[in-house]
């Protein structure tokens, strides 16, 4: 098995960090074992002209034509170039990453803005059960700032857990074949003991040996 970590959260001592160490650890037992740290990698998260190597209309940004185009003649800048040979190889990708403002970071999105692209992840006809890259499997695994109470007691604002994360589990990678695991969530993660701490990242790897077996 084929695994890659898409990684998103900008501190090293973090506690995402030591979850991303434990999926890496663990996974290796199964195979093999891709990363892509974006903060780390100082991944560029917005979207532009810039994003094609042989723009079709260099006078005006028509991104999804551009995809298109960019898609057949491998006609991308690097960067996205070697995040879609990542994915390409990839049997299970888990996401890792903080809640921030009831959604991925930011960098996260636009990761998935810029290399889940059309063409490579779908096209008009290849859309969910038939998008490009089914057969993959994706897990996000996250971390919240609030407990698991509190988030909650805010739901009558927020919706549920699982209807903020929608957007990107189903709007963008069930759109594009990859068949969503159910998430896996560390409430409250910067309170936790370190007995607490030792626990969580046990039974984190505890549940990708499931997964990976």
């Amino acid at each position: 098995m084929h695994s890659l970590i898409v990684y998103a959260h900008p501190e090293p001592a973090s506690f995402n960090a030591a979850l991303r160490d434990a999926a890496i650890q663990t996974l290796r037992s199964y195979g093999e074992v891709g990363v892509s740290d974006l903060y780390l990698q100082g991944f560029n998260p917005v979207a532009g002209p810039g994003d094609f190597t042989r723009p079709v209309n260099p006078e005006r940004l028509g991104y999804v034509h551009e995809q298109r185009h960019a898609a057949a003649a491998r006609a991308y800048s690097a960067d996205i170039l070697a995040e879609q040979d990542k994915v390409a190889r990839a049997d299970l990708i888990v996401f890792q990453f903080p809640l921030w403002w009831y959604a991925p970071p930011a960098i996260l999105k636009g990761w998935a803005d810029r290399v889940l692209s059309y063409g490579f992840a779908y096209t008009d006809e290849a859309q969910f059960e038939c998008g490009l890259l089914r057969g993959k499997r994706a897990l996000l695994s996250i971390t919240t700032g609030g407990s698991e109470a509190e988030l909650r007691t805010d739901e009558r604002h927020t919706g549920t857990v699982e209807q903020f994360l929608r957007p990107f589990g189903g709007g963008v990678l069930a759109f594009t074949g990859m068949t969503v695991l159910p998430q896996h969530i560390v409430y409250a993660a910067g309170s936790l003991g370190e007995a607490s701490r030792r626990a969580r990242l046990r039974a984190w790897q505890g549940h990708l040996r499931t997964l990976a077996a």
